[in-house]
This record gives C-alpha cells, structure tokens and sequence, in this order.
C-alpha cells in the first residue's frame, strides 16, 4: 500500500520542489534534457530509472552539487538556482540527505556522527547536542547504539544512522540516494518502513532515487521515469497507475522485472 501524501490535505498548495526545463549535461554530453515535475509537500516522490539513466546527477543537480545547463528548480516558488548565497544556504538548511554508503564517520560514534550537523548549524551545547542525536538515533530504533561506531552494526543499522543524521535538523525535505543498495529484501523493507513513519510523523517531503521495484511500490505517491533512451522525462504518475496503463515499452520492462504483475504485487 503506497502513503497518502495528498495535497489536498495542505493549506499551501505551492509545490515543494517545481522543476522547469532542467537540462543537465557533462563536457557538452547532454545526459537529461526538458525534465519538468513538481513535488507536494508531505509527498514521497520516486526519481526511477535504469543504470546510467541519470537518476543520482539528477539529485546532485536538485541539492546544489551540479548546476544545470539550463532551467529552473524551485523550492516554495524560490529559484534556488539564481538565488544570493545567503538565500541559497538557507534552503539547503532545508535539506537533509541520505547517501548510498550511509556516508558515517569511521572514527565516530553513531551520537558522534548525528551531532555534526548540530554542531555546525547550532549553538547548542555539547550536552544538548548529545541529547539531540540520541533522540534522533531512538527515532530510527538505535536506542542503545550511540556509543558503537559504524563497524560493530550492520548494514542496515549504518543505514539507519544515516538517516538519523539527514534528520538532525529537522529538514522540510528528505532525499535518499538509492537508500536499499546492498540490504537483503527485509532490511530494505524496514527502511521503507521507516520512511513512511518519517513522512508521517514528522511531515516531511521525501524524493527517493532508486531502481528497487518493492521500494517504488510499496512508498511511492508519485514519480517520473527517467529515460535512457529519448534522454528525457519517459512517464509520471503512481507506479500502481504507471504500470496498469503505461504504453511505454521500456518503462513497462523496467516495471515487470522478476514478472511482476499489473497489481505491482511483489514483496510480501
């Protein structure tokens, strides 16, 4: 069952992310041209695609790592691309980011790892700070962890610290670049899990790139298809939608690996 991120359910009915003509390209090497989309808020929105198809550049471009060539990307109707530096370091601010390999400090704790936001952004005191990371750390359900570091958990487990960190600071908008890369189905599950309970309880935006099927289906509000092929903008709409009535092709080979069926039936 995907969440509900209605937008219906808002008072502010301004996208949280509106993207018009993001063209991106390397040494002249066009890689996506003409994406258009837009984010609600409270949404979880899915950016999927094959290998190659340009997916993490796309969330490079939409956190500031990349520029575009061309086009706009906005937040709350804000040009973050055109944006003063001031401006534009407080929409990141906004952003809390969870990279594939979990991105955690080898030689700190996990209350060690968490707090480095909250050391940077805030004047917090090291105490309040150890305070801070602990909660973080319970919110994700690593009560009793914050004193190992990343080598004694599991995969899973530095997955989850990682997303502790991205939440330290309350971000309006979550981003997870490919965040089941190396679980095991039921440990990608309870991230999925966690990624409802996130939007839920703490009513945050989330874009999730990933190629997994089950994670797609199982979170996803909305999402865009990103093309190999035309290198552009191949489908949007629900998954469960996309896949009962798309007559793209290569999207309809992309949704029925492992012969999934119209229902979009998969992980149990």
């Amino acid at each position: 069952m995907t969440g509900s991120g209605n937008s219906s359910d808002h008072q502010d009915i301004t996208p949280e992310i509106e993207v018009r003509g993001l063209t991106m390209a390397f040494s002249g090497r066009v890689v996506m041209h003409d994406l258009n989309f837009a984010v609600d808020q409270r949404e979880i929105f899915i950016v999927m695609g094959g290998s190659g198809s340009g997916k993490s550049t796309l969330l490079r471009h939409l956190i500031g790592l990349q520029e575009p060539a061309s086009g706009e990307i906005m937040y709350r109707g804000v040009d973050f691309i055109r944006a003063d530096d001031e401006t534009r370091e407080t929409m990141i601010r906004r952003f809390g980011v969870l990279y594939q390999s979990g991105a955690l400090w080898s030689s700190m704790t996990l209350a060690e790892n968490v707090g480095l936001p909250l050391a940077e952004f805030t004047d917090l005191s090291p105490s309040e700070i150890r305070e801070v990371a602990c909660l973080k750390l319970a919110l994700v359900g690593l009560t009793g962890f914050e004193d190992h570091y990343p080598n004694e958990i599991s995969g899973g487990m530095q997955k989850r610290a990682g997303v502790a960190r991205a939440i330290a600071l309350d971000p309006g908008i979550l981003f997870f670049d490919e965040p089941s890369a190396g679980l095991d189905p039921v440990t990608s599950r309870m991230l999925d899990d966690l990624i409802l309970e996130l939007r839920a309880g703490l009513g945050t935006t989330v874009v999730v790139i990933t190629h997994d099927l089950d994670s797609i289906f199982t979170i996803g509000d909305d999402c865009i298809f990103l093309d190999a092929e035309t290198h552009t903008i191949g489908a949007r709409g629900n998954p469960h939608e996309l896949l009962a009535h798309t007559s793209n092709p290569r999207l309809r080979r992309f949704l029925t690996r492992g012969g999934r069926d119209a229902t979009g039936g998969g992980r149990q």
